[in-house]
């Protein structure tokens, strides 16, 4: 369970540390890479409390939902169409049920 938080807080403390500016025609495809990075942490977490954490599934997880996410954004701008909103809404919403889950799981204990 303390790996993929202390990555995390690890990774927050680097970018308070050290702030990196992002162009604005770059912001749509960090933040949806961002917020794929985030659904593999809270996934890992969630994998950590039922005891099926595996580093290999996370690690690459992580990274492939990330760059899967940065593509399909680029795809969607290339075409003309927003689907940003698409990962944004499918990101978000795994976040959002991986953390019921975090949460059931902590209230239970």
């Amino acid at each position: 369970m303390w790996l993929p938080l202390t990555g995390l807080l690890l990774g927050l403390g680097i970018g308070m540390a050290f702030p990196i500016t992002v162009p604005a025609q770059y912001a749509k495809f960090m933040s949806i890479a961002l917020l794929a990075s985030l659904d593999s942490v809270f996934g890992g977490l969630r994998a950590v409390l039922s005891s099926h954490f595996d580093n290999v599934v996370f690690i690459t997880g992580f990274f492939t939902n990330a760059l899967m996410a940065a593509v399909l954004v680029y795809v969607g701008e290339r075409i003309g169409i927003d689907l940003y909103y698409v990962a944004l809404l499918a990101f978000g919403l795994r976040i959002f049920q991986n953390l019921a889950i975090i949460r059931r799981h902590m209230l239970k204990r």
